[in-house]
């Protein structure tokens, strides 16, 4: 049998990481049952004391064992805790020891959402893929530039340790977790019982790029703004590197130190949200919104778009466009 472990931390945890985790495990305990199988998953809440946690000022969650009786575990949960990141960490400080011996005796981790700071602190992540939700980057990659952050995915799994995307994206890691442990039928029954869509890989679709600016350069921010009020009309590197007078080299160093894109993703990404809004909200056609946003070449288009939101311009149309939905 296995033995899951879902923290009850401190701090203004998302309930659903909590319940939906302990509900799906313990529904396929159920479901095996029913088959006349044995149940697989023993699931346990683990916090820092017995005392009750309360969430949203409504929601008390009682945790079965605190660290010291944790005696051997299979996979350890890491809820969502939101915040300030800083401060969330240090609230669950004392769990950071506690993952790191148990990592090392043989248990494996998962993070969920922004649950990935928590993990990304063990500094087991560090030279390893991790993912989070999207709104959360900027503030991961100063905390943890160790880490290989890639936040277009919804699930990362090396060597043991996971971690899911934003929001209600864990699902789909523990459908991934019910897979590996359970076998992929069962995984499949279970995201038709819970209609979850199952093998979904990218939340790149969900992505609203608001640009970097948590960041102090000037220059850059001078050009950031002027990409983002400029982004109809063809803008050269050469062009910007010149209107700060700066060297491009210097440029493009700064530029992706800043803001984690070099000046030319930055400014298909910026293109490329207009698009978005476009496709979303208005009549036009295709062709209309890519030289609205300063694209004359359709295939190079089409490529970028797919590239940063994982579908192309039609079926993004069609998936979001307020009156292609009403239609059905």
């Amino acid at each position: 049998m296995k033995i899951i472990s879902i923290l009850v931390p401190k701090g203004d945890v998302a309930l659903s990481c909590i319940e939906g985790s302990f509900t799906v495990f313990n529904k396929v305990n159920d479901f095996l049952t029913g088959m006349g199988k044995p149940a697989l998953f023993k699931v346990q809440l683990v916090g820092l004391t017995k005392e009750a946690e309360v969430y949203h000022r409504l929601f008390k969650v009682y945790p079965d064992l605190v660290l010291k009786d944790v005696k051997k575990t299979d996979l350890i949960i890491i809820p969502a805790v939101n915040g300030d990141m800083e401060k969330v960490v240090a609230l669950n400080a004392e769990f950071i020891p506690w993952l790191v011996s148990q990592y090392h005796a043989g248990a494996e981790l998962a993070s969920l959402c922004v649950g990935s700071f928590i993990l990304a602190s063990t500094g087991l992540l560090n030279g390893k893929k991790c993912s989070t939700h999207w709104q959360a980057v900027d503030d991961f990659r100063k905390m943890f530039p160790e880490v290989n952050l890639v936040s277009e995915k919804i699930i990362t799994d090396e060597q043991g340790i996971y971690s899911s995307g934003g929001a209600n994206s864990f699902l789909n890691l523990i459908l991934y977790l019910v897979e590996k442990y359970a076998g992929r039928d069962m995984a499949v029954f279970s995201s038709k019982v819970f209609e979850i869509e199952i093998d979904r890989d990218s939340q790149s679709p969900f992505i609203i790029f608001g640009g970097q600016k948590g960041h102090d350069d000037e220059p850059i921010l001078k050009a950031q703004a002027f990409i983002e009020n400029n982004f109809q009309e063809k803008i050269s590197v050469e062009q910007l590197a010149s209107m700060l007078a700066i060297s491009r080299r210097n440029l493009e160093r700064r530029f992706k130190k800043a803001t984690s894109n070099t000046a030319v993703e930055y400014m298909q990404r910026v293109k490329i949200e207009a698009a978005k809004m476009s496709l979303e909200s208005s009549r036009e056609n295709v062709n209309e919104v890519m030289y609205k946003v300063g694209y004359t070449d359709t295939k190079a288009f089409r490529n970028t778009f797919k590239r940063i939101t994982g579908l192309s311009p039609v079926e993004y149309r069609n998936k979001y466009n307020r009156e292609n939905i009403a239609a059905f």
